[in-house]
């Protein structure tokens, strides 16, 4: 009866896992010589280690990453596109989220990029950071229709709020001036407070004139550029046709 008043109890408190920990390690015979401290403390490492995988599932779904199987394990360096494992581990480090600094993939087609930066948000999202993806393409059509709504300054906020912002795919498409006005906004409202990683297939030389070649265009690249850790992949076949001989998470890149 005090076992079960114990376990009714831990459930009333939401330590759900604590209680189903309880009853489990209560039966096992390889636990019958535990000392209380070290009984204790076994239960309640079951209920912060599911509480802390809650948290990272939260924040996998928050990311919406399009590829939810990329992760930095198996991110392929064989493939002769110019990758250093190096420069991936050190990222990996989370300093420059912690400096509030950029990433920058550059790469055609195919390259790997897109996977890589969600790879890395994954790493993130895992070590704690809160991070938001998103196709620039439908990035702008989400903050275009936001400010059709009314909800504009909501959603900026709401994007703000990420440590670590991924824009894929940037310079497919033309920008209007209120696209650029747009993503001006909310780049400045991450800057010196967020990291931003972006995917291209445009070189950063090529970015001025993309975003319109203006003092507005000036705005933005000294946003994005001038605090950034630039990765340039060069791969002359897609990672897309040698997908047979990738690990399996890395067969469905774009």
């Amino acid at each position: 009866m005090l076992q079960e008043e114990t376990v009714r109890k831990m459930n009333d408190m939401k330590l759900h896992a604590m209680a189903r920990s309880f009853r489990e390690r209560l039966s096992r015979p390889d636990h019958g010589d535990l000392s209380v401290s070290e009984f204790m403390g076994f239960i309640v490492d079951d209920e912060w280690m599911d509480r802390e995988n809650k948290k990272i599932s939260s924040r996998l779904r928050v990311a919406r990453f399009k590829d939810e199987s990329a992760s930095m394990e198996a991110v392929d360096y064989v493939i002769p596109r110019k990758l250093k494992k190096q420069q991936i581990l050190e990222l990996a480090q989370n300093h420059w989220v912690e400096k509030h600094q950029n990433v920058i993939f550059i790469g055609p087609s195919g390259s790997g990029k897109s996977y890589i930066a969600q790879a890395l948000g994954n790493h993130l999202c895992r070590a704690g950071y809160s991070v938001g993806y998103y196709r620039m393409s439908k990035l702008i059509s989400s903050l275009t229709q936001a400010r059709a709504d009314g909800s504009y300054m909501r959603l900026l906020k709401r994007i703000a709020r990420h440590s670590v912002l991924i824009l894929d795919d940037m310079g497919v498409g033309k920008l209007t001036d209120v696209h650029r006005t747009d993503i001006l906004e909310l780049l400045e409202d991450r800057y010196d407070v967020g990291s931003t990683i972006i995917t291209s297939q445009l070189g950063v030389p090529e970015w001025h004139e993309y975003f319109g070649g203006d003092t507005v265009a000036d705005a933005i690249m000294d946003r994005i550029v001038h605090n950034a850790h630039r990765i340039d992949l060069n791969s002359k076949e897609s990672v897309r046709k040698l997908r047979n001989g990738l690990p399996d998470s890395e067969k469905s890149e774009k």
